[in-house]
């Protein structure tokens, strides 16, 4: 392999993440004419063709597929070195890509993400918001944030938040005209605001006391994606919401939602910044875990 095809080979693997020339383009800064030159070269001196081309979209050919699965690995590697090198500097330097839920983004990173920024100008920090739990290795992903609970045992885990527990609440306007539940089979009379996960799946509250454990599959007349919309829906009397403490301090301080059913949610660990024991701590990743984990 020469020099030339090396550069082609990363135009062709940012063509194959973007689907698009010119995303590709504005990654590598440079014209979309150059990346599709770039790609045809390489297509050409393989003897094989890479990707699949119409007129709205880009995808890899089972060849192209192939080639990616092992060029990934030494294109990471490639850009653990440079930014390894930049680091010799004293400071850490690249693109850190995270996934976390939305409610860990606004809560956990969001207040803090312009001092850490401030702190490491050399990183370029990228977040995607999704509930599922990702296979950061395959999904190209330097870390994730998720609850320790849910983390692979193979993963290294970091906590960055205190215990949690869960809050079941309602507005007193709500609670005017229906009364408490008591126990969580109460909540089969009740109006309850449900939760809809990216994969499609409704959340089915948990529940457990003196060791015992119960699920719930509650009813109501609104599904919610965000836990934003689910807290101001029942501060405005629409139905009981089930939430992190740490997410409605200051509801259930001002009075706007009130408790219940405490004594069936006990605390059990938050969430942790996870990364794969394998792969080496890139420098980046390490500023990123000592500036964001919890220190009580």
């Amino acid at each position: 392999m020469n020099r030339t095809q090396l550069s082609q080979l990363a135009v062709f693997a940012a063509v194959a993440a973007h689907r698009s020339f010119r995303a590709a383009g504005k990654e590598l800064s440079i014209a979309p004419s150059a990346v599709s030159h770039a790609v045809s070269r390489l297509e050409e001196s393989l003897g094989v063709r890479l990707l699949a081309r119409t007129t709205r979209s880009v995808l890899p050919t089972e060849e192209g597929e192939a080639l990616l699965q092992r060029l990934a690995p030494a294109l990471e590697e490639i850009d653990i070195a440079l930014e390894d090198t930049l680091a010799t500097r004293g400071r850490p330097a690249g693109t850190l890509r995270i996934t976390a839920p939305r409610f860990a983004s606004d809560l956990l990173m969001a207040p803090r993400l312009g001092d850490f920024l401030n702190t490491y100008p050399d990183i370029t920090l990228e977040i995607a918001n999704e509930d599922g739990f990702s296979d950061i290795v395959k999904e190209g992903f330097d870390a994730g944030i998720r609850l320790e609970e849910s983390i692979e045992g193979d993963m290294i885990a970091v906590k960055v938040s205190p215990d949690i527990r869960t809050v079941i609440a309602g507005s007193p306007a709500y609670f005017e005209k229906n009364p408490k539940p008591l126990h969580p089979r109460d909540l089969v009379h009740h109006r309850c605001i449900k939760r809809r996960f990216t994969d499609g799946s409704i959340y089915r509250w948990e529940f457990e006391k003196d060791g015992r454990e119960l699920i719930v599959a509650v009813d109501g007349p609104l599904i919610v994606i965000e836990d934003r919309l689910a807290v101001l829906a029942a501060v405005n009397g629409a139905g009981l919401s089930y939430l992190f403490d740490i997410r409605v301090k200051q509801e259930l301080a001002d009075g706007s939602l009130i408790r219940v059913l405490e004594d069936w949610c006990p605390p059990y660990p938050g969430f942790c910044i996870y990364y794969p024991s394998r792969r080496q701590m890139r420098p980046a990743l390490r500023a990123f875990i000592d500036f964001f984990k919890y220190t009580g």
